[in-house]
């Protein structure tokens, strides 16, 4: 299990920041520590022990969650955790409830009579390539999704059917996401960049009853007109009854692109309906509320449901316990709305905390576009990722020297590998009085395994502690937790926002085989972790042959469907590897057809296919030809054992020579990384 990566971790990493008493007394943590002292008679002498208790007791920290947030529901529960296995576990039967109520009730809170002008509180912000900085106030944004949803409900929907986009981060997707979810249908989003081969991927699996979609969006000061692309995505979408533009590329073009299609401002142009007046759908606390999709190595990407009341409490908690963010305060994510972290921050709203959207290239018009924003918004906590901090280092940026940062408060990293010296980059660039919050988690259960503690030290490329209620460990080859040395990062016990099941997913075939492969009953994640003795961890990247690119997992699958279409490929073999400095490398390996050779041309071919089809994640960063792709016995393709060998691995320990199709099929890969000439990528 140990690899090359185990040297690099530091023994006593060094203490960065550390939490002045005052911004510990003001913490939810605390606040939540005192409640609980308070009404359940518990104490806790550090974070670690609350942890231990939250994983231990369930059903006492569930409930406890539920009754801090005050969570609202139209019939109790019977219990907090009927059934414990996995996967399986049943959380809150009996309650109904709903995830858009419990966003918008904010807006009720601000119109009972604060002051006069209460309900012209900022709800969200916005910004675009075009557009600066505006804002949205919670009257607006309530007016608006409730008129959204009442168009819907006049349109036949019901609960349960499903309402996909094609949507920008901009306010019209979280309108569209909270009126979805006020009806109880399924809400589902690509962003425009996805080629129509990954948006018809994922969204013919659902069968979609509605689909918003924009014209064409821009990034990096370039126009992408998509509607050749949405006619195509459209004509092969059989089960949609309605189609809606959103006017967007070309605000004054409302022309739709279907016969019967309808326009947004259409829908929204009705009589606006008082919030008391309004009916939100109360489902189950299981019922389905949006769909993500995160791509498997093999076949289609996996369609992971996630139900309202599990996604309600999780983003409740995470928010207020792992960023300390508290009402009224700004929250800027750089995202798109095909990325899980879109519904996280969709999420703030729960909670009255304000999500500044942005829409564009994070380096347009220059490499400190979202310092700019930062700035502007006045966000209390920036979110981004490693590999932005890698490009601000070789930029040359320094953002304290040329922005008021004064508001700022947090920064949090997550995506990819975490250094000490992005860290450091933070203190000595952004703010010596700063907690950089480091985490890890993912699409799965959308929402971080890892994070921060508001009251506790900063040391330098460590993640300060394990969430919540998430029972997660290191096990070993022997499925044993280990301390202080790398593991597979796993969870022993159910969360309420684990997957419901995959869509159309007869016997939850592919839901086992996606996590419990390999030791029934717990969930293994794919990442490599390490803990240590104070409770401190580090992430050190995939264990699985899912591409992490940029902090998006990528399937295998989804890059070779699309290379079947260039006939001058045999086959291929791609892979990611995590290297120093929060960087990638992902390399993909071609076998030919006959005698043909991987010329210039046929690089390019391939580039514009996997862009044009998929993304620009999608795309390599270097093109190798090989004689043969390494495959089993049983024809598959040795992504693993190939991505442990080039970052290092022996590989009598990555491949076991005697399990393949072609022993020889392995020599050309041990000769390229005992060649290494990927490393000059570090």
């Amino acid at each position: 299990m140990r690899s090359r990566a185990d040297d690099s971790l530091p023994e006593r990493a060094e203490v960065l920041w550390t939490p002045s008493a005052a911004r510990c007394e003001r913490s939810h943590l605390t606040a939540f520590l005192r409640w609980l002292e308070e009404t359940r008679g518990l104490k806790f002498a550090n974070h670690e022990e609350l942890w231990s208790w939250s994983v231990r007791n369930l059903e006492g920290f569930w409930g406890a969650i539920w009754e801090y947030f005050d969570v609202r529901s139209s019939a109790p529960y019977d219990r907090v955790l009927a059934r414990r296995q996995m996967p399986g576990a049943q959380w809150f039967p009996g309650a109904r409830l709903n995830y858009a109520e419990h966003a918008l009730r904010h807006e009720r809170s601000d119109a009972g009579a604060r002051d006069a002008g209460a309900r012209d509180a900022v709800a969200l912000m916005y910004a675009s390539e075009t557009q600066p900085l505006a804002q949205m106030t919670w009257a607006e944004l309530g007016a608006a999704v409730r008129a959204l949803a009442a168009s819907l409900r006049e349109l036949g929907i019901s609960p349960g059917d499903r309402i996909v986009s094609v949507l920008p981060n901009s306010p019209q997707a979280i309108i569209a996401l909270l009126a979805t979810a006020s009806l109880g249908a399924v809400w589902s989003c690509c962003g425009p960049d996805f080629g129509p081969g990954g948006i018809l991927e994922r969204f013919k699996q659902l069968s979609p009853k509605v689909i918003f979609h924009v014209d064409g969006y821009q990034y990096g000061g370039k126009r992408f007109d998509r509607r050749p692309e949405m006619r195509r995505i459209l004509g092969e979408l059989t089960s949609l009854e309605h189609v809606i533009l959103v006017p967007y590329l070309d605000r004054n073009d409302r022309t739709p692109l279907v016969s019967g299609g309808l326009v947004w401002d259409e829908l929204l142009a009705r009589s606006p309906t008082p919030a008391d007046a309004f009916r939100f759908e109360q489902v189950p606390f299981d019922h389905p509320l949006w769909i993500l999709f995160s791509s498997g190595t093999t076949g289609l990407p996996k369609a992971i449901v996630h139900g309202h009341g599990g996604i309600l409490l999780e983003h409740l908690k995470h928010l207020a316990f792992n960023y300390d963010v508290h009402s009224r305060e700004a929250l800027f994510f750089f995202t798109t709305t095909g990325w899980m972290v879109w519904n996280f921050l969709a999420g703030s709203l729960l909670s009255d905390v304000i999500p500044v959207l942005y829409d564009g290239n994070p380096a347009y018009p220059g490499p400190d576009a979202l310092w700019r924003i930062v700035e502007a918004s006045g966000a209390r906590l920036f979110g981004t990722s490693p590999t932005y901090i890698a490009h601000q280092q070789k930029a040359g940026i320094v953002p304290k020297a040329h922005f008021d940062l004064s508001g700022l408060q947090t920064v949090t990293l997550a995506g990819s590998p975490v250094t000490a010296e992005h860290m450091r980059w933070l203190y000595e660039n952004v703010k010596s009085d700063l907690w950089v919050v480091s985490g890890s988690g993912g699409t799965d259960c959308c929402t971080g395994f890892l994070g921060g503690v508001p009251t506790e030290p900063v040391h330098a490329g460590v993640i300060q502690g394990r969430a919540l209620g998430c029972a997660l460990y290191a096990f070993n080859e022997a499925g044993q937790p280990v301390i202080d040395e790398v593991g597979e990062l796993v969870i022993t016990a159910p969360m309420p926002s684990m997957p419901l099941n995959f869509w159309n997913d007869p016997g939850d075939a592919r839901y086992r085989e996606s996590y419990f492969d390999r030791w029934p009953g717990v969930w293994r994640h794919g990442d490599f972790v390490r803990f240590d003795a104070r409770g401190g961890s580090h992430v050190l990247g995939r264990s699985d042959a899912t591409l992490n690119r940029h902090g998006v997992r990528i399937g295998t699958a989804e890059i070779y469907r699309s290379l079947a279409g260039l006939a001058e490929i045999d086959d291929a073999l791609i892979v990611n590897l995590d290297l120093p400095g929060g960087r990638f490398f992902m390399p993909l390996f071609v076998k030919l057809r006959g005698a043909g050779k991987l010329d210039a041309p046929l690089r390019e071919r391939i580039r514009q296919r996997l862009r044009s089809d998929y993304s620009p994640r999608h795309v390599p960063d270097e093109i190798y030809q090989v004689d043969a792709i390494p495959m089993t016995l049983t024809g598959k393709k040795l992504e693993v054992p190939v991505r442990r060998i080039l970052m290092g691995v022996s590989p009598d320990q990555a491949a076991n020579r005697a399990a393949l199709a072609n022993p020889a099929s392995l020599d050309w890969f041990i000769e390229f990384a005992r060649r290494k000439p990927y490393a000059a990528q570090a």
